[in-house]
């Protein structure tokens, strides 16, 4: 992981964001990028002119010092080789806006907070999630209000025993070596999904084939209720981080991310959220 962009709306809901970000770049010395998107008022976008030139200027530089101001805020201390970068865009769309600097900067990775109190408003709860979910270049990683994880010691992968799981499981492991993490890979499961233990036990073989990475466990939990025993497990599990595969007309995305379910598990549950996009893998 060679550089990390990082989304803000200044709100203290993207603090756990911000930190968890940082702590991301400094374990494997990677760029940080600290972006913030304004919109400029459509009192002062309506012509271009001259003043509207000199109060689009005014903005950029009254945004890019509260940017740097609310990193100074929120992080104790940054280290003096860290390799961070302060973005300002003015851009009407905030999905849009992190997409094409993430392209741009060619990111590995986009932070987020779950939700916010302007440009980046309840993130994972509409329009924007989406498009991010779907359109992301890159691995998304999503960070709920208040956590406090910064050392991700115990990762849990959801699987729906797809073969792009092995591509996203491969590139987790490089993450998870550096935390010295361990990675629990588990399938939930109604009792009528045929062969869930033959299908469990053909993964693990050809993961273990596939991935060169000797702390993984593997469960099979059988449920009627999936979304309820996922959380219970991530908190049975003592979870760090919840990671999911999002792909188009996945039976797995279906299952467990549908619009409603992400709504209640940024609501329900503490554990930040990465999902790999498949078409990037």
């Amino acid at each position: 992981m060679k550089t990390i962009l990082y989304a803000t709306d200044y709100s203290e809901n993207s603090v756990s964001a911000l930190r968890l970000a940082y702590s991301l770049a400094k374990k494997f010395s990677a760029k940080l990028i600290v972006m913030h998107v304004f919109d400029m008022p459509i009192t002062l976008a309506s012509t271009v002119t001259v003043t509207y030139l000199k109060k689009e200027k005014k903005l950029y530089v009254e945004n890019r010092a509260k940017l740097k101001n609310f990193v100074d805020h929120y992080l104790d201390t940054i280290e003096m080789y860290m390799d961070l970068n302060f973005v300002v865009y003015e851009g009407t769309s905030v999905s849009s806006s992190i997409i094409e600097k993430a392209i741009k900067f060619n990111a590995d990775l986009i932070c987020v907070g779950a939700k916010g109190t302007s440009v980046i408003k309840e993130l994972l709860l509409g329009s924007t999630a989406n498009t991010l979910l779907k359109k992301s270049p890159c691995a998304l990683l999503v960070v709920p209000t208040g956590s406090e994880k910064t050392e991700l010691t115990k990762m849990v992968y959801a699987t729906d025993f797809e073969q792009a799981d092995i591509f996203a499981i491969n590139k987790l492991a490089k993450i998870a070596h550096q935390f010295d993490a361990q990675i629990r890979v588990v399938h939930i499961t109604t009792r009528n999904e045929y062969d869930g233990e033959g299908q469990m036990e053909w993964f693990k073989e050809t993961l273990k084939q596939k991935v060169d990475y000797a702390k993984m466990e593997f469960d099979l939990v059988f449920s009627e209720k999936v979304f309820e025993d996922l959380l219970w497990y991530l908190e049975n599990a003592q979870a760090d981080l919840l990671v999911m595969l999002e792909r188009k007309d996945s039976t797995f995305y279906q299952r467990y991310f549908q619009p409603d379910m992400v709504k209640q598990m940024v609501k329900n549950s503490p554990v930040p959220l990465l999902s790999f996009n498949a078409g990037g893998l």
